[in-house]
């Protein structure tokens, strides 16, 4: 398998980040792609990823899968253990609802800030829309403060241990640094539970 990524950027982190807690990463080749030189606009890339998405996971049999949530899914399938994604009905229900509500509502929100205000993205977000930027801007930081309330009463995202909506809260957070933004050194139980997930080492 060879997984097409580009470091530092949250969606492959994303899928990085969920093979090491896996203990799996040395199962795939890696090869970076440079989403700044937009590596992923060419025309080689595009025969992998038609969408020009980062990252891209090739199966043995050629099969592509881009999305990096579809990536962990299959990931969790062949690497079963440890668990990250539920055992039962409930767990997965649970580590889904809340891997969705911080991808759409933290980490959705925070990329449209970042893409329509950050100029290291003008060539890439055209054109960017200032509005665009201060709504998703408060929207990340509404969902931001109502996750560091939800960490009140909870050392994990969902289900009462760590899963993938730990590791896209982690990398959420993580990829705030882009519009220096710390929200984990501003919140409390967000902070603390950051620094829980980061003492785990599965961030590296």
């Amino acid at each position: 398998m060879k997984l097409y990524h580009s470091p530092m950027a949250p969606n492959p982190d994303r899928v990085i980040y969920f093979l090491r807690a896996k203990g799996k990463l040395d199962a795939v080749e890696l090869e970076e792609v440079s989403i700044m030189k937009q590596e992923h606009k060419q025309p080689g890339y595009r025969e992998v990823s038609p969408y020009a998405q980062v990252p891209a996971l090739v199966l043995d049999d050629a099969t592509n899968i881009t999305e990096s949530r579809a990536i962990c899914t299959y990931f969790e399938g062949i690497f079963p253990e440890p668990n990250l994604m539920g055992r039962d009905p409930k767990e997965k229900a649970l580590i889904e609802m809340w891997d969705r509500r911080v991808e759409l509502m933290f980490f959705i929100q925070f990329a449209g800030w970042f893409r329509n205000a950050h100029p290291a993205m003008a060539p890439l977000e055209v054109p960017q829309v200032p509005e665009t930027a201060a709504k998703s801007e408060k929207a990340a930081k509404k969902m931001v403060e109502r996750l560091n309330e939800h960490l009140a009463d909870n050392e994990f995202v969902a289900a009462d241990r760590f899963s993938i909506a730990d590791i896209t809260l982690y990398i959420s957070c993580g990829f705030c640094r882009v519009m220096k933004w710390t929200p984990h050194k501003e919140l409390p139980n967000l902070g603390r539970w950051h620094d829980a997930m980061t003492a785990r080492g599965f961030a590296g």
